[in-house]
Order: C-alpha cells, then sequence, then structure tokens
C-alpha cells in the first residue's frame, strides 16, 4: 500500500471519522468524454432497447451519481469541448459551430490543466482533440504534460492510421499505429494510471467512439437488429464499455479509486446518421432538442459523494472546470467571467439550483438556438419557435409557444441579452439568422428603375465637375 494510504488509514484511526481525507491529499480527476452516444445506448437507461448491453457503465453508474438532466452545452462536438476545457460559454470567444471550435480555441483562453498544474497535478489528454489543428493549439500547448490521439475534426478511422495528414500523435509527433483505436486509447489511459498512481493526476479520455465511421472488429458484429450499422455501433458500445471498465479496474487496482473524482459523458445527442437512439428524448445530434443536447452523465467519487442516487438538478459540461478545482481545493479564477459552476454542493444535496438558465446557439448560418429556464424550454430554427415544459413533457412532444406567448416573450429577451454580450463568431458568419439574407431582390417598378436611373445619372455627371481643374480638394496630409 502507498505511503499517502499508510498515513490516511493512521489519521483515520486516530480521529476516528470515516469520511476524514487528509488536506494534502489532492484527488485524482478522471473526464471520459464520449462521442455521439445515444441517450439509451447505455443499459442503465430504463429506455434502452434489448440490443443494448454495457455492464461496465451500467456498474459505474449504480454506484455512482445519475445525473438525470446533464447537459452539453453544443449539439455538435467541438464547441462543447471549448466549453468543458474553459468553464466559459464558448460563444465568448466566437466558437458557435464545429469548424469554428475545430480550427483552434483563442490561445488566450485557459484550459483546465493549466490551472492544475500549479497545485501539482500531472495531466493527459487521450483520444480526440478537436480544438485546433496546428501545434500551436496542440494539447501539450493547452497544459496537457503527455497526449495520444489525433487533433482532427470528425470521423476517423479506427483501424486505418496510415494516412499521415490525419495522424495519431504521441505527445507532438505524429506516429505509425496499429490496432484499434478504441482498444488503443482505454490502454494508453491503464498505462497512464499505471505510471502515475502515486500522484496526483487529471486524465482526459476522449474517445471518438462511437462516432462515425461504423467500424468494429467482425467478430464481434452481431445480426441482432436487422440493421447492418446498428449491429455495428453495438459492436462500437462493446469496446467502448470495456475501456470504461478496464479504466475504473486500474483504479481500484492502484487502490486510487474511492479519492478519483470521475466524470463520464458524452459530447452531444446520438447521431441519426449511426443509428443512435436517444429515447425518450426527442432529435439527434446537431438539434437544439433534447435528444441533442441531454447526455448520459455520471460522477463517481466515493470519497466524497454518496453513489447509487440521482441528481436531477440541471448542470451541464461547462461546469465541469469549475467542479475540477473545486474538487482539487483551488480558487476560481477572476481574471475573466467563469460561466461553469461547480457541481459537487448539487451533488451533495446542499443545493437545487445551478444555473437561473442554460443557453445554446450556433450562430446565424443556420438560425438555431435555444434556452431553457426552470421547466420551460424554448427551441428555435429561424423562423420556428417552440415552447416545452419539460417537467411534463420532457420528450417535446407538445408545443405551448401560442398558448404562453409571455413565456416566449421573456425566454426571447433573456436569450437575445445573452447572446449581445457574446463575441462576434470567429468564421465571421452573423451571430443572429438573418431572414432576409439571400432574398432575391424586389422586382423594381418602372417608376423606381427611370428614379434610380436618374439618381445614377446625376452622380457621374457630379464626379466629372470634381475632375476639372480648379475643383479638385488638396490631398490629405493624413
Amino acid at each position: 500500500m502507498r505511503l499517502r494510504h499508510l498515513l490516511k488509514t493512521l489519521a483515520l484511526s486516530l480521529i476516528g471519522f470515516s469520511s476524514v481525507i487528509l488536506a494534502e491529499e489532492k484527488p485524482n480527476i478522471v473526464i471520459i468524454l464520449t462521442d455521439d452516444q445515444g441517450y439509451a445506448d447505455v443499459s442503465y437507461n430504463p429506455h434502452s432497447p434489448p440490443e443494448v448491453s454495457t455492464p461496465n457503465i451500467d456498474a459505474l453508474a449504480h454506484s455512482s451519481i445519475i445525473c438525470t438532466q446533464g447537459y452539453t452545452s453544443g449539439h455538435v462536438c467541438s464547441p462543447t469541448r471549448a466549453g468543458l476545457m474553459t468553464g466559459r460559454y464558448q460563444q465568448r470567444f466566437g466558437i458557435y459551430t464545429a469548424g469554428e471550435g475545430g480550427s483552434g480555441v483563442p490561445l488566450d483562453e485557459v484550459f483546465i490543466p493549466q490551472r492544475l498544474k500549479p497545485a501539482g497535478y500531472i495531466s493527459g489528454a487521450l483520444g480526440k482533440w478537436h480544438l485546433g489543428l496546428t501545434e500551436e493549439y496542440h494539447a501539450m500547448n493547452r497544459g496537457f504534460d503527455e497526449f495520444y490521439g489525433f487533433m482532427g475534426r470528425g470521423a476517423h478511422p479506427y483501424f486505418n492510421h496510415s494516412d499521415m495528414d490525419h495522424p495519431i500523435y504521441r505527445g507532438l509527433k505524429p506516429i505509425k499505429e496499429e490496432g484499434y483505436l478504441t482498444t488503443r486509447i482505454t490502454e494508453e489511459a491503464v498505462d497512464f494510471i499505471n505510471r502515475h498512481n502515486t500522484e496526483p493526476f487529471f486524465l482526459y479520455v476522449a474517445y471518438n467512439a462511437v462516432h462515425s465511421p461504423p467500424e468494429a472488429p467482425e467478430e464481434d458484429i452481431k445480426n441482432v437488429t436487422g440493421d447492418k450499422k446498428r449491429d455495428t455501433l453495438m459492436a462500437m458500445i462493446k469496446h467502448l464499455d470495456l475501456g470504461v471498465g478496464e479504466i475504473v479496474n486500474s483504479l481500484k487496482k492502484h487502490d486510487i479509486f474511492d479519492n478519483t473524482l470521475l466524470i463520464f459523458l458524452t459530447d452531444n445527442g446520438g447521431s441519426s446518421a449511426m443509428s443512435a437512439n436517444n429515447a425518450p428524448l426527442r432529435g439527434f445530434k446537431q438539434m437544439d432538442y433534447e435528444g441533442g443536447v441531454h447526455v448520459p452523465f455520471i460522477v463517481s467519487w466515493p470519497a466524497q459523494l454518496e453513489g447509487g442516487k440521482k441528481c436531477e438538478v440541471p448542470m451541464w459540461s461547462i461546469d465541469l472546470f469549475a467542479t475540477a478545482l473545486d474538487a482539487a481545493g483551488l480558487p476560481m479564477p477572476e481574471d475573466k467571467p467563469l460561466d461553469g459552476k461547480s457541481i459537487l454542493p448539487a451533488l451533495k444535496g446542499e443545493t437545487d439550483k445551478l444555473h437561473d438558465e442554460l443557453y445554446w446557439s450556433s450562430a446565424g448560418a443556420n438560425g438555431k438556438w435555444a434556452i431553457r429556464s426552470g421547466n420551460w424550454k424554448l427551441v428555435a430554427e429561424k423562423k420556428r419557435i417552440e415552447l416545452f415544459d419539460l417537467e411534463k413533457d420532457l420528450s417535446e412532444t407538445t408545443d405551448l409557444a401560442t398558448k404562453h406567448p409571455k413565456v416566449v416573450s421573456e425566454l426571447t429577451a433573456k436569450y437575445n441579452e445573452w447572446l449581445d454580450e457574446m463575441a462576434e463568431p470567429i468564421s465571421n458568419q452573423p451571430k443572429r439568422w438573418n431572414p432576409n439574407a439571400g432574398a432575391p431582390a424586389k422586382k423594381m417598378s418602372k417608376e423606381e428603375k427611370k428614379a434610380a436611373r436618374e439618381k445614377e445619372k446625376a452622380k457621374r455627371m457630379k464626379e466629372r465637375e470634381a475632375k476639372k481643374p480648379g475643383n479638385q480638394m488638396p490631398e490629405s496630409s493624413e
């Protein structure tokens, strides 16, 4: 047994309180982020279909706290990751879309490991980065001490790692790699834990599973649904579940599981392109309905949190930054607005509210945005605005907008006030959808055409007059 656990045991025997944790024994922090996993593609969800089997994720869930109202701040991959890593609305620094986030988070934004490093944490990032493609945006230039994974966007092959335009990296260098990528990420996670189990660490395991392409070892693909893509997805989930089990077992093997804050969630709703199941929620990835942003969300920390419970307080991925700092006993930064809050008080039953509102916005190109305030949820896409009461209608089947116009007006005003504070998109698209953008020009009447010609003629005559000698203005000295 390691020295710090001997000291802890001695302290417990002397003081007599089983909840005592030595102040200097900071918890390990592990975030497991899966990719595009459906809300019902975990078998602890009572709505999961019979083909879904995730025994290791289920075991973790049942011994932990299941956050039944856990959300992500984006309905696609990189915006969620940008908000998670900074603890701030990603829109504050111009990231509204996957393309913007994948191109790189501004370098003056501070990531979780940069805040943890002064407290003695060693940090590792594994799997899908998706927060910048060039070296200055690399994980190891954002506070991480180790990195294994790929930098690029979206879909990445699970078997073919020979494309050196989109390579697997170890540290800052691209490497040649073999093996099924989900398994390789798990092996790297276990190796990291084995090497750093005597010091506090932050481990960010960002599986690309179960994002497209649909690829799994052929021997694991069973004909259970009649849908080849869905059957392949089940095999992908099998390997993802095995990975979660191996990470948990590794923590337990080194006697550090109890004092590890482990958070499991996915980066957005399940994808319809991969035949994901988000029951009982409406919609999929790329939507602001619950099916696009309401995700599996599990928190374990046996030394501090009583497991086997559910927490119904709305929380989201942006909160993980503040939660990590809170767990490590570190102060919250004050140099920039911090939008996330530590979820630990909610998990301990000390509060039933963390946020007044939750906001989603993917800017003006598609006109999608949403706001949740209490149990009200307003979902908009271009001209369509819908209102739902999530307490009575989690599946968002009944639009109450016409019955509650005052609520629609109030929530729209709150959203607009929030959006006014956010930065312009780094892609230079507008923040708000413009219903007139791209509309054909209005057909002019004969009188309007004649007036326009006369105006243009007068303009040309004025310009010619100004060019005559003696009529020209002197050149500016500025």
